[in-house]
């Protein structure tokens, strides 16, 4: 099973950006924050540090948040939200404002550019690069140097995906996707799945090559919905409904502990600090959306 890079989409992207006035980047959009975030407490057992959004983000159902990861920059998020509408999006966050932005994700065509139609479930955001879960389409990749402003607001064109080829059976779901910190390139993605769904987690490179699947005796997490990799172990969010706070599982597969109630209702992506100290996650469902942030369990890592 190989990971194939699709060709670069630089001269769309190039002709993208030459209609729009020239690239703005990340920090026209850091620049340009219109929301508000608030400090608040999330409901789980967890010692954690919360954030929320403003009132027509926390309780929109259109847009659904998916995927988070640590920027660049300190106190700066990104977080990924689908529409069943069709089409996605990034949101910029600085978290010492308490201060965000929405950015639309989408691919540059012939005459323009369409929405980026994909779940965006994962986010594994390094340096300026950033790869977006797309599930059975594998991860788009993206930088935030190409962000453009237009007048419906700030854009961000993708350049080129990333999928599976040479896949005897199902084909891997990139249902998420994270970092892995001090490994520059390194990804984890995993598959959602209930019990009667494969529930695969998987290691691969940004630059392409071979994926290496990681043997989960028993199938893996059920209904995990993000994963970082600590060493030689790993910490996963289960979701249990909108109304019941999720799990993290932590240890090495074949090993993991549940952790009940440790993260808020309908939790999603996973992340970790980029000194792998803390994790992130978001929850997605209306009157029940946090940004939350705790400490990494001590046996994951």
């Amino acid at each position: 099973m190989q990971l194939t890079r699709t060709d670069d989409l630089a001269a769309e992207v190039d002709a993208l950006a030459a209609r729009y006035g020239g690239r703005v980047g990340l920090d026209a959009v850091l620049g340009d924050l219109d929301r508000r975030l608030r400090r608040t407490v999330a409901p789980c057992r967890s010692r954690h540090r919360a954030w929320t959004w403003d009132a027509a983000d926390r309780r929109d159902r259109v847009w659904w948040p998916q995927g988070v990861s640590p920027g660049p920059r300190p106190g700066v998020l990104g977080v990924t939200w689908y529409t069943s509408g069709g089409g996605s999006r990034l949101s910029v966050l600085d978290l010492q404002a308490r201060r965000y932005r929405h950015v639309t994700l989408v691919r540059p065509t012939a005459d323009g550019y369409e929405p980026l139609r994909i779940h965006a479930g994962g986010l594994a955001w390094s340096g300026s690069t950033l790869h977006i879960a797309a599930t059975r389409a594998g991860l788009w990749a993206c930088d935030t140097g190409d962000v453009l402003r237009t007048d419906a607001g700030y854009v961000l064109p993708v350049r080129h995906r990333l999928s599976i080829t040479g896949a005897s059976g199902e084909p891997l779901r990139f249902s998420f996707v994270s970092t892995e910190p001090g490994r520059s390139g390194s990804l984890v993605v995993g598959e959602y799945g209930n019990r009667r769904q494969t529930r695969r987690l998987a290691h691969l490179h940004a630059d392409g090559g071979p994926v290496e699947l990681v043997e989960a005796p028993g199938g893996g997490v059920v209904r995990a919905q993000g994963v970082v990799r600590t060493g030689d172990s790993y910490v996963f969010t289960a979701s249990h409904g909108p109304w019941v706070p999720g799990s993290l599982w932590t240890g090495r597969p074949g090993a993991l502990r549940e952790r009940r109630w440790a993260v808020p209702m309908g939790p999603e992506d996973l992340a970790s600090s980029p000194d792998g100290r803390r994790l992130w996650t978001v929850t997605e469902h209306p009157h029940r959306r946090w940004i939350v942030s705790l400490p990494m369990p001590s046996d994951g890592g």
